[in-house]
Protein backbone atom coordinates (compact mmCIF):
# COMPACT_ATOMS: atom_id res chain seq x y z
CA UNK A 1 0.00 0.00 0.00
CA UNK A 2 1.31 3.42 -0.93
CA UNK A 3 0.55 6.77 0.63
CA UNK A 4 -0.12 10.23 -0.76
CA UNK A 5 2.38 12.69 0.69
CA UNK A 6 2.57 16.48 0.42
CA UNK A 7 5.88 18.22 1.20
CA UNK A 8 5.25 21.85 2.12
CA UNK A 9 8.18 24.23 1.85
CA UNK A 10 9.76 21.94 -0.73
CA UNK A 11 12.18 24.54 -2.13
CA UNK A 12 13.86 25.23 1.24
CA UNK A 13 16.82 23.45 2.83
CA UNK A 14 14.66 21.19 4.98
CA UNK A 15 12.02 20.60 2.31
CA UNK A 16 14.61 19.33 -0.16
CA UNK A 17 16.09 17.14 2.58
CA UNK A 18 12.64 15.70 3.34
CA UNK A 19 12.21 14.69 -0.29
CA UNK A 20 15.64 13.08 -0.30
CA UNK A 21 14.95 11.26 2.96
CA UNK A 22 11.62 9.89 1.73
CA UNK A 23 13.42 8.48 -1.29
CA UNK A 24 16.41 7.07 0.60
CA UNK A 25 14.23 5.31 3.16
CA UNK A 26 11.98 3.87 0.43
CA UNK A 27 8.91 5.45 2.02
CA UNK A 28 5.94 3.77 0.28
CA UNK A 29 4.35 6.55 -1.74
CA UNK A 30 1.72 6.44 -4.43
CA UNK A 31 2.10 10.17 -4.99
CA UNK A 32 4.39 12.94 -3.76
CA UNK A 33 3.66 16.60 -4.36
CA UNK A 34 6.05 19.49 -3.74
CA UNK A 35 4.38 22.64 -2.43
CA UNK A 36 5.71 26.13 -1.81
CA UNK A 37 4.62 29.74 -2.09
CA UNK A 38 3.07 31.15 -5.24
CA UNK A 39 6.38 32.77 -6.26
CA UNK A 40 8.08 29.36 -6.23
CA UNK A 41 5.36 27.60 -8.24
CA UNK A 42 6.71 26.09 -11.41
CA UNK A 43 10.22 25.52 -10.08
CA UNK A 44 11.57 21.99 -10.08
CA UNK A 45 12.93 19.89 -7.21
CA UNK A 46 14.46 16.44 -7.24
CA UNK A 47 12.84 13.35 -5.77
CA UNK A 48 15.50 10.67 -5.78
CA UNK A 49 17.97 10.21 -8.58
CA UNK A 50 15.68 10.35 -11.59
CA UNK A 51 12.34 11.95 -10.73
CA UNK A 52 11.77 15.70 -10.88
CA UNK A 53 8.75 17.30 -9.26
CA UNK A 54 7.25 20.57 -10.42
CA UNK A 55 6.50 22.78 -7.43
CA UNK A 56 2.83 23.63 -6.94
CA UNK A 57 1.30 26.59 -5.15
CA UNK A 58 0.39 25.93 -1.52
CA UNK A 59 -2.24 28.65 -1.66
CA UNK A 60 -4.23 26.77 -4.29
CA UNK A 61 -3.67 23.20 -3.11
CA UNK A 62 -6.44 20.92 -1.81
CA UNK A 63 -5.17 18.43 0.80
CA UNK A 64 -8.23 16.21 0.59
CA UNK A 65 -7.18 12.63 -0.14
CA UNK A 66 -3.61 13.10 1.11
CA UNK A 67 -2.40 10.98 4.01
CA UNK A 68 0.62 12.91 5.26
CA UNK A 69 1.70 16.55 5.08
CA UNK A 70 5.36 17.18 5.91
CA UNK A 71 5.51 20.91 6.64
CA UNK A 72 8.59 23.14 6.76
CA UNK A 73 7.48 26.50 5.31
CA UNK A 74 7.99 28.83 8.30
CA UNK A 75 5.82 29.27 11.38
CA UNK A 76 3.41 31.85 9.99
CA UNK A 77 2.67 29.75 6.91
CA UNK A 78 2.17 26.61 9.00
CA UNK A 79 -0.15 28.50 11.30
CA UNK A 80 -2.42 29.25 8.34
CA UNK A 81 -2.23 26.08 6.25
CA UNK A 82 -1.50 23.20 8.67
CA UNK A 83 -4.98 23.37 10.29
CA UNK A 84 -6.55 23.45 6.81
CA UNK A 85 -4.64 20.33 5.80
CA UNK A 86 -5.50 18.63 9.11
CA UNK A 87 -9.19 19.44 8.66
CA UNK A 88 -9.05 17.82 5.21
CA UNK A 89 -7.93 14.53 6.80
CA UNK A 90 -4.20 14.90 6.13
CA UNK A 91 -2.02 14.26 9.19
CA UNK A 92 0.39 17.18 9.45
CA UNK A 93 3.93 16.69 10.74
CA UNK A 94 5.12 20.24 11.24
CA UNK A 95 8.78 21.20 11.44
CA UNK A 96 8.22 24.83 12.48
CA UNK A 97 7.94 26.27 15.98
CA UNK A 98 4.23 27.11 15.57
CA UNK A 99 2.65 24.14 17.36
CA UNK A 100 5.40 22.68 19.54
CA UNK A 101 4.17 23.94 22.88
CA UNK A 102 0.46 23.49 22.24
CA UNK A 103 -0.70 21.16 25.04
CA UNK A 104 -2.92 19.07 22.76
CA UNK A 105 -0.28 18.60 20.03
CA UNK A 106 2.42 15.94 20.59
CA UNK A 107 6.08 16.94 20.29
CA UNK A 108 7.92 13.85 19.17
CA UNK A 109 11.36 12.32 18.75
CA UNK A 110 10.47 8.72 17.81
CA UNK A 111 13.40 7.09 19.61
CA UNK A 112 12.60 9.06 22.79
CA UNK A 113 8.80 9.39 23.18
CA UNK A 114 7.02 7.44 20.40
CA UNK A 115 4.03 6.91 22.68
CA UNK A 116 3.15 10.61 22.27
CA UNK A 117 2.30 10.08 18.59
CA UNK A 118 -1.05 8.57 19.62
CA UNK A 119 -2.16 12.00 20.87
CA UNK A 120 -2.20 13.44 17.35
CA UNK A 121 -5.85 12.59 16.75
CA UNK A 122 -6.99 15.59 18.82
CA UNK A 123 -5.94 18.05 16.11
CA UNK A 124 -4.38 15.84 13.42
CA UNK A 125 -1.04 17.64 13.87
CA UNK A 126 2.29 16.37 15.23
CA UNK A 127 5.12 18.78 15.98
CA UNK A 128 8.77 18.19 15.13
CA UNK A 129 11.11 19.62 17.81
CA UNK A 130 13.85 22.17 17.29
CA UNK A 131 16.99 20.72 15.72
CA UNK A 132 19.19 21.48 18.73
CA UNK A 133 16.66 19.88 21.07
CA UNK A 134 16.42 16.68 19.04
CA UNK A 135 20.07 15.74 19.15
CA UNK A 136 20.36 16.59 22.83
CA UNK A 137 17.37 14.52 23.99
CA UNK A 138 18.62 11.59 21.91
CA UNK A 139 21.76 11.56 24.03
CA UNK A 140 19.97 12.35 27.30
CA UNK A 141 17.26 9.68 27.04
CA UNK A 142 19.32 6.61 28.07
CA UNK A 143 20.99 8.52 30.91
CA UNK A 144 17.66 9.74 32.22
CA UNK A 145 16.12 6.28 32.07
CA UNK A 146 19.03 4.82 34.03
CA UNK A 147 19.90 7.52 36.57
CA UNK A 148 17.25 10.30 36.36
CA UNK A 149 18.65 13.63 35.22
CA UNK A 150 18.18 16.59 37.58
CA UNK A 151 19.91 19.37 35.68
CA UNK A 152 21.35 20.06 32.24
CA UNK A 153 23.69 22.86 31.18
CA UNK A 154 24.21 23.06 27.41
CA UNK A 155 26.14 25.35 25.10
CA UNK A 156 25.34 24.96 21.41
CA UNK A 157 27.48 25.57 18.33
CA UNK A 158 24.84 25.90 15.62
CA UNK A 159 25.48 26.04 11.90
CA UNK A 160 24.10 28.71 9.58
CA UNK A 161 21.82 26.25 7.77
CA UNK A 162 19.60 26.39 10.83
CA UNK A 163 18.71 29.93 9.76
CA UNK A 164 18.01 29.01 6.13
CA UNK A 165 19.67 29.19 2.74
CA UNK A 166 20.08 32.96 2.81
CA UNK A 167 22.08 32.63 6.03
CA UNK A 168 24.36 30.04 4.45
CA UNK A 169 24.83 32.36 1.48
CA UNK A 170 25.78 35.20 3.85
CA UNK A 171 28.48 33.06 5.45
CA UNK A 172 29.87 32.21 2.01
CA UNK A 173 29.75 35.80 0.75
CA UNK A 174 31.29 37.27 3.88
CA UNK A 175 34.06 34.65 3.94
CA UNK A 176 34.94 35.33 0.32
CA UNK A 177 34.72 39.09 0.96
CA UNK A 178 37.25 38.93 3.79
CA UNK A 179 39.85 37.46 1.45
CA UNK A 180 39.29 40.04 -1.32
CA UNK A 181 38.90 42.95 1.13
CA UNK A 182 35.24 43.62 0.33
CA UNK A 183 33.04 45.40 2.84
CA UNK A 184 31.21 42.96 5.11
CA UNK A 185 27.44 43.22 4.65
CA UNK A 186 25.17 41.95 7.45
CA UNK A 187 21.63 41.00 6.45
CA UNK A 188 20.77 37.65 8.05
CA UNK A 189 22.82 37.99 11.22
CA UNK A 190 23.24 40.79 13.75
CA UNK A 191 27.03 40.64 13.50
CA UNK A 192 29.57 39.32 11.03
CA UNK A 193 29.35 35.53 10.94
CA UNK A 194 32.48 34.82 8.91
CA UNK A 195 35.45 34.08 11.22
CA UNK A 196 33.23 34.86 14.20
CA UNK A 197 30.70 33.33 16.62
CA UNK A 198 27.46 35.02 17.62
CA UNK A 199 25.79 34.26 21.00
CA UNK A 200 22.38 35.22 19.69
CA UNK A 201 19.86 32.95 17.95
CA UNK A 202 16.26 34.17 17.55
CA UNK A 203 14.84 37.12 19.52
CA UNK A 204 15.71 38.16 23.06
CA UNK A 205 13.19 37.51 25.83
CA UNK A 206 12.52 39.47 29.03
CA UNK A 207 14.86 37.37 31.19
CA UNK A 208 17.82 37.87 28.83
CA UNK A 209 17.54 34.45 27.21
CA UNK A 210 16.96 34.12 23.50
CA UNK A 211 13.96 32.28 22.15
CA UNK A 212 16.22 29.50 20.86
CA UNK A 213 17.46 28.93 24.41
CA UNK A 214 13.88 28.98 25.69
CA UNK A 215 12.91 26.40 23.07
CA UNK A 216 15.59 23.99 24.25
CA UNK A 217 14.33 24.29 27.83
CA UNK A 218 10.59 23.90 27.29
CA UNK A 219 10.85 21.34 24.49
CA UNK A 220 13.20 19.07 26.43
CA UNK A 221 10.84 19.18 29.40
CA UNK A 222 7.84 18.37 27.23
CA UNK A 223 9.58 15.47 25.51
CA UNK A 224 11.63 13.98 28.34
CA UNK A 225 10.59 15.16 31.81
CA UNK A 226 8.99 18.39 33.09
CA UNK A 227 11.10 18.26 36.26
CA UNK A 228 14.50 18.61 34.57
CA UNK A 229 16.23 21.97 35.15
CA UNK A 230 17.93 23.23 31.99
CA UNK A 231 20.20 26.18 31.26
CA UNK A 232 21.09 26.78 27.61
CA UNK A 233 23.37 29.15 25.74
CA UNK A 234 22.85 29.03 21.97
CA UNK A 235 25.59 30.25 19.65
CA UNK A 236 25.74 30.58 15.86
CA UNK A 237 29.08 29.52 14.38
CA UNK A 238 30.61 29.89 10.88
CA UNK A 239 29.71 26.36 9.74
CA UNK A 240 27.37 25.53 6.86
CA UNK A 241 25.73 22.32 8.16
CA UNK A 242 25.93 20.40 11.44
CA UNK A 243 25.28 21.41 15.04
CA UNK A 244 27.57 20.69 17.99
CA UNK A 245 26.64 20.83 21.66
CA UNK A 246 28.67 20.67 24.87
CA UNK A 247 26.37 19.14 27.49
CA UNK A 248 26.79 18.75 31.25
CA UNK A 249 24.30 16.70 33.25
CA UNK A 250 23.70 16.21 36.95
CA UNK A 251 21.84 13.03 37.88
CA UNK A 252 20.05 11.67 40.93
CA UNK A 253 22.01 8.42 40.78
CA UNK A 254 25.60 7.75 39.83
CA UNK A 255 26.71 6.52 36.43
CA UNK A 256 30.30 5.80 35.60
CA UNK A 257 31.74 6.98 32.31
CA UNK A 258 31.85 3.37 31.12
CA UNK A 259 28.21 2.83 32.04
CA UNK A 260 27.14 6.03 30.28
CA UNK A 261 29.11 5.05 27.19
CA UNK A 262 27.41 1.67 27.10
CA UNK A 263 23.93 3.14 27.58
CA UNK A 264 24.42 5.65 24.79
CA UNK A 265 25.80 3.00 22.46
CA UNK A 266 22.64 0.96 23.01
CA UNK A 267 20.39 3.92 22.19
CA UNK A 268 18.83 3.62 18.71
CA UNK A 269 19.99 6.42 16.45
CA UNK A 270 23.06 7.25 18.57
CA UNK A 271 26.63 6.32 17.76
CA UNK A 272 29.40 6.76 20.33
CA UNK A 273 32.86 7.55 19.02
CA UNK A 274 34.84 8.43 22.10
CA UNK A 275 38.57 7.81 21.89
CA UNK A 276 40.91 9.84 24.04
CA UNK A 277 43.33 10.56 21.25
CA UNK A 278 43.78 12.96 18.34
CA UNK A 279 40.77 12.74 16.00
CA UNK A 280 39.00 10.38 18.40
CA UNK A 281 35.79 12.37 18.33
CA UNK A 282 33.23 13.54 15.76
CA UNK A 283 32.86 17.11 14.54
CA UNK A 284 29.88 18.71 12.77
CA UNK A 285 31.62 18.47 9.40
CA UNK A 286 31.79 14.69 9.69
CA UNK A 287 28.09 14.43 10.52
CA UNK A 288 26.92 16.08 7.28
CA UNK A 289 24.68 13.79 5.24
CA UNK A 290 24.45 11.26 8.07
CA UNK A 291 21.35 10.20 9.99
CA UNK A 292 23.06 9.39 13.27
CA UNK A 293 23.55 11.49 16.39
CA UNK A 294 27.20 11.22 17.41
CA UNK A 295 28.43 11.40 21.01
CA UNK A 296 32.07 11.96 21.99
CA UNK A 297 34.18 13.31 24.86
CA UNK A 298 32.22 11.52 27.62
CA UNK A 299 33.82 12.30 30.95
CA UNK A 300 33.18 12.71 34.65
CA UNK A 301 32.12 16.15 35.89
CA UNK A 302 33.71 16.43 39.35
CA UNK A 303 31.96 19.73 40.19
CA UNK A 304 28.66 18.02 41.04
CA UNK A 305 27.89 14.82 42.93
CA UNK A 306 26.66 12.69 40.02
CA UNK A 307 27.82 14.60 36.97
CA UNK A 308 28.88 13.77 33.43
CA UNK A 309 29.81 15.86 30.42
CA UNK A 310 29.81 14.99 26.73
CA UNK A 311 29.92 16.41 23.21
CA UNK A 312 27.11 15.66 20.72
CA UNK A 313 26.86 16.46 17.01
CA UNK A 314 24.35 15.83 14.25
CA UNK A 315 23.36 17.01 10.80
CA UNK A 316 20.68 19.54 11.72
CA UNK A 317 18.94 19.17 8.35
CA UNK A 318 18.73 15.38 8.68
CA UNK A 319 18.03 14.06 12.19
CA UNK A 320 17.49 17.63 13.33
CA UNK A 321 14.63 18.10 10.89
CA UNK A 322 13.85 15.98 7.81
CA UNK A 323 14.68 12.51 9.12
CA UNK A 324 12.85 13.02 12.40
CA UNK A 325 9.71 14.12 10.51
CA UNK A 326 9.84 11.10 8.19
CA UNK A 327 10.43 8.77 11.14
CA UNK A 328 7.32 10.17 12.83
CA UNK A 329 5.34 9.35 9.68
CA UNK A 330 6.79 5.83 9.64
CA UNK A 331 5.79 5.23 13.27
CA UNK A 332 2.35 6.69 12.69
CA UNK A 333 1.67 4.46 9.70
CA UNK A 334 3.43 1.36 11.01
CA UNK A 335 6.03 1.41 8.24
CA UNK A 336 9.19 -0.62 8.77
CA UNK A 337 12.08 1.68 7.84
CA UNK A 338 15.26 0.61 6.16
CA UNK A 339 17.91 -0.59 8.60
CA UNK A 340 20.29 1.94 10.11
CA UNK A 341 23.94 1.62 9.11
CA UNK A 342 26.46 0.03 11.43
CA UNK A 343 28.21 2.10 14.07
CA UNK A 344 31.33 3.92 12.79
CA UNK A 345 30.49 3.09 9.16
CA UNK A 346 30.70 6.64 7.83
CA UNK A 347 33.27 8.13 10.20
CA UNK A 348 36.90 7.42 9.45
CA UNK A 349 39.22 8.00 12.41
CA UNK A 350 42.99 8.01 12.51
CA UNK A 351 43.09 6.23 15.90
CA UNK A 352 42.75 2.59 16.92
CA UNK A 353 39.10 1.70 17.51
CA UNK A 354 39.91 0.19 20.90
CA UNK A 355 41.59 3.37 22.13
CA UNK A 356 39.80 4.88 25.12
Amino acid sequence: MGYRVAVVGATGNVGREILQTLYERAFPVDKVVALASERSAGREVSFGEDEVLKVRSLEEFDFKGFDIGLFSPGAKVSAKYAPKAAAAGCVVIDNTSEFRMEPDIPLVVPEVNPQAIAQHSKRNIIANPNCSTIQMVMALKPLHDAAKIKRVVVSTYQSTSGAGKAAMDELFTQTRGVFVNDQVVKEQFTKQIAFNVIPHIDVFMNDGSTKEEWKMVVETRKILDPDIDIFATCVRVPVFIGHGEAVSVEMVNELTVAQARGLMRAMPGVTVIDHRADEGYVTPLESVGDDMVYVSRIRKDPTVRHGLGFWVVADNLRKGAALNAVQIAEHLLGIQPIEDHDENEDIVLQVPLDSQ
